[in-house]
Parts: C-alpha cells; structure tokens; sequence
C-alpha cells in the first residue's frame, strides 16, 4: 500500500512538472512494463496518458505560435528591405540624372505667314517632343478661345549640309515632305497677349517613317502657324529622345499598382505610401532623361486646393471649440427619437443635399465631426456611418455643375455649352439619374447592413474609450518637443498619464466592466443629461465662428454665378479664416494649427506629383485613346450605346483609382471630338452625361477616389476611428457597381430608346 500511495504521489508530481514545464515530460514519464505495473494505478497511467497527449498538444501549439511570430518577424524584414531597396533605386535614379533644363529659343510668328524652326539633330526613334511657352490656355481650357497655333513637323533634304539655317537657299532643296499630324494648341485672345502668364505646352510627335539617300543631307524643321491678326511671340524648345509611350504606361501602371498593394495590405502609412510613390515617379521621369526641376515639381501641386482644405480645417476647429458640434449632435438625437436608422437617413441626406452646391472636401469636414459625435451619443461605431454618408454625398455632387470638380470642368467646355447645357437643363438630367441611384444605393444598403452588428463595436465600449484615450495621450506627448526641462517635464507627466491608462485598459480586459449591464437607460433619462453634459461652451465664439463660416459659404454659392466673383475657393477660404483668427484674439493659436489633418495635406501634394507624373508617363492619354478607338470599332447602329458605356465605365473605374480631374479633362475632349466627328453621328449631351456620372459615382469606388473620402478618413483617424482601404472597399465597390448598372439603363433608355436630348 505504502509503494502503491508512493506511485501516486510520483504520477501527481509528474502531472504538476508536465503543466509547468513541457520540457520535461519525456523524462519523467516512463511507463512501467505491463508485467510489474500495478492493477491499481491503471487509472493513473490513463491519466498520465492524457498529460501527455496534452503536453504533445500545448507544445504543438507553442511551435505554432513560435513559427507565425517567425513568419510575422520574417514578413517585417521583407517589408522594410523592400521598401528600402526602392528608397535606394530611386535615389541612384535621382543623383545619376541632373535636372532636365529645357532650352527654350524665341521666335515670332507672322501674321497670316508660317514660321519654321529648323532642328539638325536626328531622333533617337522617330520620335520628337516640342516644347511650347507663351500667351497659352491650359489644357482643361482648350476649348475657351477661337485661337490657335498650328504646329507640324516636316523633313528637308537638301543636297549639302548648310553652315546654318539661315545659309539654306532654295535651289539646294531636293525634298520637302510632311512626316507628322498637326497639333493645335489653343492660345488666349489677341488683346490680352503680353499681359497673361506664360505657360508651356508639349507634344511628343510620332514622325512618319521616310528613306533617303546616303549622299543628301536631311533635318526637321517644325513649322507654326497662327490665326491670329497679329504676330504672335513664343519660345520653342524640343527633346530628341522623348519617353516612349509604351514603356511610360507600363512604368506608370507599376507605380500605381504599387501605391495600392502598399495601401490595401496596410503594409505603411497611406501618406508614407503616396510620398514613396510619387518620388518613385519621378525618378522614373529622371531615369528616362526627362527628370523635372524643383520648379515643376511644385508648380504641378494644386495649392489652391491645398489652401482650401487647410482652410477649411482650421475654421472647423475653431468652431468645434464651442462645442457646437456636440450640441448638434445632441439636438440630432432628439430629433430623430434615438433610432438608428432616422438618423442615418437624416445624415445621408443632408450630405447629399449640401454636396450639390459646396465643395465636397467642405461638406466632409462639415459633416463628419457631427457624424462621431452623434454615434458616440448612441454608442454605435462611426465608421460604417461614415463611409454611406459619403457615398450619399459623392452621389449628391454630381446632380449639379458646381457640385463636384470634374462638373465644373464639363459645364464650362464652350462645346458642351454651345450644346445647349446650361444650369437647368444639366440639374435636370443629372437629377433625376442621381436620385435614382440614390434610391437603389438606399435600398441596397439597407438590405445589405441590416444587421446591427456592423454598428455595434468589437469590444466593450470602455475599452474602445480607453484605448481612444490612450491614442490622443499619445498623440499630444508625440507633439511635446524635449528643447527645454519644462517641456521634458511635460512630456514626462505625459507619459506617466499614459501609462496609467494602460494599465487600466489591462485591468479592464482582463476583469471586464459590469458598469450599465444589464440597464436600459430611459431615452428621456439619457436625453437630459447629454444636454447637460454637452451645452455651447462659448457663445461668443460660436456667433463670431457661425458668421465667418456663413460669409465664406455664402461667397462659395457665388462662384456658381459668373462675373461675381474673382476670388477663388482657396483665397475665398484663407481670407475667412484670417477673419476668424482676429476675433478669436488668442495669443497662442499653435493648439489650432496642431489640430490641422498635416498627414492629409501632404498626402495631397503627394498625390498631386504622382498624377501629373504619371500623365507625363502617357496613362492618362492612354486610356482616353482607347476609349476613341473602341467606339470607332463599333457598329454605325450602336455606337452612341457603346460610347455611352464605354464613357460611363471607363471613367468611373479611372477616377476610383487616379485623380477624376485630369482625367475628366481628358475625357472631355474625346466626347466633344467623336460628337464633332460627322461620320459617327453621336449626340453630344449623352456622353456629357455618362462622363459626368462616371467621374463622381467612381468616388466611391475606392478610398482614394475622392477629395471627401480621404479628408473625412484622416478626420475619423484623429477622432481614434480609422477605417481602411479595404473596410471602405468592401461597402462602396458593391454600391458603385450597382449605382453604375441603374445609371447604365437609364442612360441607354433615356438617349438610345426615348431620345431625351
């Protein structure tokens, strides 16, 4: 008995080593032979069995917790040698190649007379890119004046190489033979030559294949001609070895294929990811012969964009600093009786409604604080909220030709004008296809997220408040310099704070908190004490901040309204927030300015350089040749369908995926030339309207697809609610699908089937 209690005790001590320790199981249990082994320890060895297997079991599943931090450790490295690795190639790219100055030659154009420029040189590959800078329109502009440059290349052989142009005589000439397509490049008014900026223009011309003979001497001249009545002053310059189209979409399509695996993948910052990439564009452009000077560079951010947004932003944050906002969202609450789904519609709504007649960026900044504030009143998760609000929204802007950006390039094209389009008739066509598709994305959004499980937080709302705390500590003692012991002092007591949090989120996780379980709160109940909670903190400062913010709108609705209004959003928006400064007279403002989305205004630039990069790369003219050529390929019966679709489609997918305004610039002009073409006889407003559907349903695509999507991800991202490419993919792809198929039928039965137009 005494031997029996002593295997006993021998097999729990060995129960409590194989919990402990796994290491050293395999010693300590040694299974007698069936022979000596006691009838009464059977139970035992059964149980010993079971420690076994079970120590088999928790070492398995440490070696899988040890090979996924392996993989994890491994994935890390890859990243950053990857990333790194490119750092170096476009370093290498950018320090191997000057900057590329073009040398510009002046020259006069006559009056009814054509001027040459004789280039001796030869092309590299038959191809030659012309630089033009003078008294010209932009490109989104080409359409606004009646004049224009002709300009042509054409090949000379003469028998002897000259000295000089000028030393050419006539009677040497043997050949004169154009080898190039005209380019016309629109120019402004006659009256206003010699008061306008100079811009540059380029083409690049593919130059006919030509044979000559070895013993004659042959060169390019490029020859410009002008309608004008006057002479016309222009600089020329030319690049021999010009990027080669095909290779400058494939280089173009990586780029942007790698901007977005960085970003779905969350594999970096999605400002860290548009930086990279738009250095990495450039480099390109420096690796192909052609890398653009520091002047360039800045001149293709569109600062008065970047001016609007940071404008805006400040006068946001100064007026949510009368707890306006809250008070709103409050007042939401009451209204709409504490229902979800009331509140939603108002929101949607109201969304939708502004987008017609602000800037969309305005109407987010506007409408998303409201939005976090009113779900954290009801405890309801913002994000998916959000991402509807701005679905409704990029919906809601193409209804009117002031309400999105590419809108407001289509409406002012003199063809589309001359075509009879003006506010009313556009409001109408577009109204009624956008509320349409407003209604089915309702109803589909409905249905689809009908369960509140996508409203309600993946953890205790306790926790996602101490986890938010915790991030806005961090961010504040991130902001905190060290230059000095007091802001050291700071930082410390900073820090210390966070910790603290910490710790009470441990705490919180691991023992839960009861607090409210299991108690309704009484809506009357609940409703009082938010309004006590959240009154207007500053009366004063909410009058001052509501009157500025009117004024500035109220100009906004002005610049809808032509010739009453020269200053532009930017300007419009900066001179409101300088107002508002002065009568909010505080000393110390750097608390206001710390507040501005930074990350997003250089995520903005970042995109700015990309896009122009990759327009010099050939992909945004790529796409616009494409569209042309498969509509000409398409039947006499149905090509106004064709191009209605194509249109539409094409259009919508681009601006998901890369910015909608050159690309609706692009588009405009192959609309306009296929309905100018008299053989197709296509009907200029159909494609009007399918280019401005696509242009603004493809905002909700992606979250790149718009101005508002990204400003109110990087509002939410400050207020601890980060949503990510792929969570807004997954709600707006679906909605962008479906929005298109309605917008696809109306179209085709309202031009093709009634002929609305």
């Amino acid at each position: 008995m005494e031997k029996q209690l002593s295997l006993r005790r021998t097999v729990l001590k060995t129960k409590e080593i194989a919990t402990t320790s796994t290491s050293h199981i395999t010693i300590t249990l040694d299974p007698p032979t069936p022979k000596t082994r006691p009838s009464t320890i059977d139970a035992d060895n059964d149980s010993n069995h079971s420690v076994f297997q079970n120590s088999k079991h928790n070492i398995t599943v440490e070696n899988d917790v040890v090979t996924n931090k392996d993989v994890r450790f491994y994935a890390k490295i890859f990243k950053v040698f990857s990333l790194v690795l490119i750092w170096v190639v476009c370093s290498f790219a950018l320090m191997a190649n000057s900057e590329t100055v073009q040398d510009m030659h002046q020259i006069s154009i006559p009056k009814g007379s054509i001027s040459s420029y004789v280039i001796f040189k030869k092309p590299k590959n038959d191809k030659l890119k012309v630089v033009l800078e003078g008294a010209l329109l932009p490109t989104y502009y080409g359409n606004l004046s009646g004049d224009y440059i002709s300009v042509w290349v054409q090949l000379m052989v003469i028998k002897q190489k000259p000295s000089n142009a000028s030393s050419i005589k006539p009677s040497d000439v043997v050949l004169i033979q154009n080898v190039s397509d005209v380019w016309l490049v629109p120019i402004v008014a006659e009256k206003l030559i010699g008061h306008v900026p100079e811009l540059p223009q380029s083409y690049v011309f593919n130059l006919a294949s030509h044979k000559v003979d070895a013993v004659s001497f042959n060169f390019f001249r490029v020859q410009f001609r002008t309608n004008l009545n006057a002479n016309f002053p222009i600089s020329v310059g030319y690049n021999l070895q010009p990027i080669n189209p095909d290779d400058g979409i494939i280089y173009a399509a990586l780029v942007l294929v790698g901007l977005y695996i960085l970003i779905v993948f969350d594999l970096t910052h999605r400002t860290l990811a548009a930086m990279l990439a738009s250095t990495m564009s450039v480099a390109i452009l420096a690796a192909l012969n052609e890398r653009p000077t520091m002047e360039e560079i800045v001149s293709w951010i569109e600062v008065e964009t970047l001016l609007l947004l940071f404008s805006m932003m400040t006068l946001v944050t100064i007026f949510s600093e009368t707890g306006v906002f809250d008070h709103v969202a409050v007042y939401a609450y009451k209204l709409t009786g504490g229902r979800m789904w009331p509140l939603t519609n108002t929101l949607c709504a109201l969304t939708a409604l502004l987008s017609c007649f602000l800037d969309s960026v305005t109407t987010a900044l506007l409408i998303t604080p409201v939005t976090i504030r009113l779900c954290e009143v009801m405890k309801l998760n913002p994000k998916q909220i959000l991402m509807y609000t701005l679905i409704f929204g990029n919906i809601g802007g193409a209804i009117t030709p002031i309400g999105d950006p590419p809108n407001v390039i289509i409406a002012n094209n003199p063809d589309v004008m001359k075509a009879g389009i003006n506010f009313g008739i556009f409001t109408l066509h577009m109204g009624v296809g956008a509320l349409i598709a407003l209604a089915v994305v309702y109803v589909q959004i409905r249905i689809t997220y009908r369960d509140m499980s996508y409203y309600k937080f993946s953890e205790p709302p306790v926790v996602q408040g101490l986890k938010r705390e915790i991030a806005a500590w961090e961010r504040t003692a991130a902001s905190v310099g060290s230059y000095s012991r007091d802001e050291g002092a700071v930082r410390q007591s900073l820090m210390k704070k966070m910790t603290k949090l910490q710790n009470k989120l441990k705490h919180t996780e691991t023992h839960g908190d009861n607090s409210g379980e299991g108690q309704e709160e009484d809506y009357k109940l609940k409703l009082q004490e938010l309004e006590a909670q959240y009154p207007i903190r500053n009366k004063a400062l909410l009058i001052k901040s509501g009157i500025t913010l009117a004024l500035v709108i109220s100009v906004f609705f002005l610049h809808s309204v032509p010739g009453l209004s020269k200053l532009g959003l930017g300007w419009t928006a900066l001179l409101g927030v300088l107002l508002l400064l002065l009568l909010y007279d505080k000393q110390n403002i750097e608390s206001i300015f710390a507040r501005v989305e930074w990350s997003t205004l250089l995520f903005f630039a970042s995109l700015f350089i990309l896009m122009e990069a990759l327009a010099r790369l050939g992909l945004i003219q790529w796409i616009g040749k494409q569209t042309e050529y498969v509509v000409m390929s398409v039947g006499q019966e149905s090509r106004l369908a064709a191009a209605i679709v194509l249109i539409l489609w094409i259009s919508s997918i681009a601006s998901a995926f890369v910015d909608n305004v050159p690309l609706t610039t692009m588009m405009v002009r192959i609309a306009v030339d296929l309905a100018n073409n008299g053989d197709l006889h296509i009907p200029l407003q159909p494609l009007v309207w399918a280019l401005s559907f696509g242009a603004c349903l493809g905002g909700n695509g992606s979250l790149f697809g718009s101005s508002s999507n990204i400003v109110c991800a990087g509002v939410a991202e400050q207020h601890g609610y980060r949503f990510t490419f792929m969570q807004f993919l997954k709600v707006g792809l679906p909605v962008t699908l479906s929005s298109l198929s309605v917008i696809t039928i109306y179209l085709i039965v309202c031009h093709v089937v009634l002929d609305w137009h």
